[in-house]
């Protein structure tokens, strides 16, 4: 090789490196939000709003006083009148649909928002709607799911709720292959953002390349979420969720608790009122947790930013409005 080319070679390569030239990389969903790649971003969201007094008021609190940057809605339930009273009156809030498909308690129960001689498999014998998914997965069928999840976002669209993003109460829309479409239908025709899996979570449900069927559609969602950490709660819930923060690697990462406040309303509803009211308090009260995350930077963050981002790269979507 002639001395010439050599001499070319080495000024065109630093181009290609850094220069005009270079090919650079797809954007992180941080640096899509305005954020470098290496920062933490955290969305700790409260699942099971609307479902009663309690949670309601425990959810409220959480945002106003605590860590809380976003929550979800159960439509079906009591209590969502409340809390989208809530949301209407409080436009910056961030609440999403928590598309609920069940009713799996045993003595405070609910239907449909669907008239149900449209969803006749998602209702039970006593009127309810199923206890569980597998119930859901014998009886009912995708096309009633969408038709009840349709409903459920309508619903609060019309009552004033601005709408950020969904997920599935109990994972029936994400545990099932068959129900999958149903959930990205939904996100597609309201043009919101969906709680996904991470990656590691997917492979082992056998769900390798969810992530980018959804991504492909324009759908956004986290990087990374807290799921098959759950288990280590039982050794404690504010030191499982003090290691999690820990733990956390850049990008955006969700988690979802239950917030609500200890009343005998709670007590009657929930076995599990003891671990709600201990996850309430974490993330509200316990200055260990804000220290924390203060100490170690991170960012916290709602789904309205994930929603925008979606929305503006996705323009042509029809958007509902309420």
């Amino acid at each position: 090789m002639t001395l010439l080319k050599l001499s070319i070679i080495a000024m065109v390569m630093p181009l290609l490196a850094c220069g005009p030239l270079a090919i650079s990389a797809e954007p992180t969903l941080a640096e899509k939000l305005g954020y470098k790649p290496t920062d933490k971003l955290l969305i700790i969201n409260g699942d099971d709003v609307g479902m009663s007094h309690s949670a309601n008021m425990a959810t409220i609190s959480a945002m106003e006083n605590g860590l809380m940057t976003s929550a979800t809605i159960m439509v079906p339930c009591p209590w969502f009148p409340e809390i989208a009273n809530y949301a209407k009156t409080h436009p910056k809030s961030d609440f999403g649909i928590h598309l609920t498909h069940t009713s799996e308690w045993r003595f405070y129960r609910w239907g449909p928002v669907a008239s149900k001689h449209l969803v006749p498999g998602l209702v039970d014998p006593d009127g309810y709607l199923w206890g569980d998914e597998d119930a859901v997965y014998k009886a009912s069928n995708p096309k009633e799911a969408l038709i009840e999840g349709r409903a459920q976002i309508q619903k609060a669209l019309n009552s004033g709720v601005d709408v950020t993003h969904i997920d599935s109460h109990m994972g029936t829309l994400q545990l099932n292959p068959d129900y999958i479409d149903t959930y990205l239908q939904l996100a597609l025709e309201f043009n919101l953002p969906a709680r996904m899996a991470s990656a590691q979570t997917l492979h082992r449900f056998g769900q390798s390349g969810l992530r980018e069927k959804f991504a492909a559609k324009g759908i956004v969602f986290t990087d990374h979420f807290i799921y098959d950490e759950l288990p280590m709660a039982k050794n404690g819930v504010k030191k499982f969720w003090m290691q999690v923060i820990k733990d956390l690697k850049p990008g955006v990462t969700e988690l979802y608790i239950h917030a609500q406040l200890t009343t005998d309303e709670a007590k009657a509803i929930s076995g599990s009122w003891k671990t709600r009211t201990e996850e309430y308090e974490t993330f509200t009260n316990d200055p260990d947790v804000k220290k924390l995350i203060k100490d170690r930077g991170i960012i916290l963050i709602g789904y309205h930013a994930l929603r925008d981002l979606q929305r503006k790269t996705s323009p042509t979507r029809t958007t509902p409005t309420k």
